[in-house]
């Protein structure tokens, strides 16, 4: 068993050690709109459920370096268009899409409209401004709630928590509110550019 000091380790070391031991993770593909209607799409791994009364979800934006020689950081224009708008939504990401999940992951200006440099469709949302992402299977729209910021520092970052107002879930899915992981066929992120399907299952019945 080997120790590590998170005091003592660099950031990108600590970085590794996480993302590589916290797996697999569900992946928030997180599409929000800016002040001006610029549509934007991009993924989080860092994301989960919080609360089911009311229904709470949260992502993790984290801060990059923008400027590595000036030290200069930058938040990520999806923090950016919740912070304007409060509203955003969450689209579950499976094998057919995950290839064009990825394209999104790319840096580019914010005025690059990711659904087309993706080729995604938007869908209008029903409560919310931020379209859907017709091609995933599961869309949550969501309105801020809060957004707590943990670190500002390069590869630190914030918890951002939503409520959600409309899920949508593809007919063929659900069957008395239960969704078939088989036929949603979701994909999480492991560490590096490693990714998972979710085909090798099995049922764990809990102690009486």
């Amino acid at each position: 068993m080997r120790t590590f000091d998170s005091a003592r380790e660099s950031v990108q070391n600590i970085y590794k050690l996480m993302i590589g031991a916290i797996v697999p993770r569900p992946i928030a593909f997180v599409s929000s709109l800016d002040e001006r209607g610029v549509r934007n799409l991009a993924p989080f791994s860092y994301f989960t459920a919080v609360s089911a009364d009311p229904p709470v979800v949260l992502f993790c934006p984290s801060v990059r370096r923008d400027d590595p020689q000036r030290g200069l950081v930058a938040h990520k224009d999806t923090l950016l268009n919740v912070i304007a708008t409060r509203e955003f939504v969450i689209n579950v990401v499976t094998e057919a899409i995950v290839e064009r999940m990825n394209l999104t992951s790319a840096q580019v200006p914010p005025e690059v409209d990711e659904f087309e440099l993706a080729g995604l469709t938007p869908l209008p949302s029903e409560l919310v401004k931020p379209p859907r992402v017709a091609e995933s299977p599961v869309q949550m729209e969501c309105r801020l709630r809060q957004i707590i910021e943990v670190s500002d520092r390069p590869a630190g970052g914030s918890i951002v928590l939503g409520e959600v107002l409309r899920f949508h879930v593809r007919e063929d899915l659900v069957e008395n509110f239960r969704i078939d992981p088989e036929k949603l066929a979701a994909i999480g992120r492991m560490g590096g550019p490693t990714y998972v399907r979710t085909h090798d299952r099995f049922d764990l019945k809990r102690p009486e």
